[in-house]
């Protein structure tokens, strides 16, 4: 008997705070030796006055913001991507989604405002760069920022969704999306609509209101969870048998609204894993 046919899913996230522990604004900062509260209440005041798609922040000003636009080059974009703090696991969860389902695949996709070279030099060796969107920045020869060719943020984030959709040629009920906060809300409430799958990994209340699950973990492996219960449709058992088998141990599993998991390195069942 043949088998059945992959169900393919688009499976997008967001990359600062959502694959990682920190916003790339705030580490890019520290590396040209701008204070942080002076990131921060730029950023803020420009979200306040609704400047900029929610999440460009960085980009307006890399682009127009005199300090950090005759501080910042290239290259520090790429060392900010290496120097970021990324979640555990990000590869694993990368090739588990690939590959390790079975009757399923996942295509794995990077959707964020964040700039291009940064993410790609985070993710480098882990998610291929054509499955990267970022903000795309022009330079000039001296290797500051000249112009923003376009950015991956708010309604750019569900356009960029759109096109991959039609490339993949799936469904729109076989989408998934995860992010943290109020930039991802435009395209959260577009995958809903379509019936769609979204995910927050944070309790802030813009996101975690519109998204249809919550999970907070330091473990990028945590977003399988309400993948496995809501899509998979597997039992909590089997879940924690699956994890087991990549030698993680569900060590707490609380669940009200958010799903809170803590992951802990099983050594035996990761030696034999990797041995497989």
């Amino acid at each position: 008997m043949a088998d059945k046919p992959l169900k393919r899913y688009i499976f997008a996230s967001d990359f600062d705070q959502t694959l990682t522990f920190n916003d790339s604004g705030y580490v890019l900062s520290e590396l040209v030796g701008i204070p942080t509260e002076e990131f921060e209440r730029k950023a803020a005041g420009m979200a306040k006055l609704n400047l900029v798609q929610q999440g460009a922040e960085l980009a307006y000003l890399l682009l127009h913001d005199p300090e950090f636009n005759s501080r910042v080059r290239r290259d520090h974009l790429y060392e900010v991507g290496k120097t970021i703090r990324l979640k555990e696991n990000i590869q694993l969860l990368y090739e588990i989604l690939r590959t390790g389902i079975k009757g399923y695949h996942f295509d794995f996709y990077v959707l964020s405002a964040a700039p291009v070279e940064v993410i790609q030099s985070a993710l480098e060796g882990i998610v291929p760069p054509d499955h990267i969107f970022g903000t795309k920045l022009l330079y000039k020869t001296s290797g500051e920022v000249e112009s923003i060719a376009h950015t991956t943020a708010g309604y750019g984030k569900v356009a960029t969704l759109d096109r991959l959709q039609n490339a993949c040629q799936v469904g729109p009920d076989h989408i998934i999306y995860t992010g943290d906060g109020s930039s991802d809300v435009h395209v959260m409430l577009h995958v809903n609509a379509r019936d769609g799958f979204t995910v927050a990994v944070s309790e802030a209340r813009p996101v975690s209101q519109v998204a249809k699950r919550t999970v907070l973990s330091s473990n990028a492996l945590a977003v399988l969870a309400p993948i496995f219960e809501d899509i998979v449709c597997w039992p909590r058992p089997k879940i924690r048998e699956f994890f087991e088998s990549y030698g993680m141990l569900i060590q707490e599993w609380d669940r009200v609204r958010t799903d809170w998991l803590t992951l802990r390195a099983d050594a035996g069942r990761a030696r034999e894993a990797v041995a497989k």
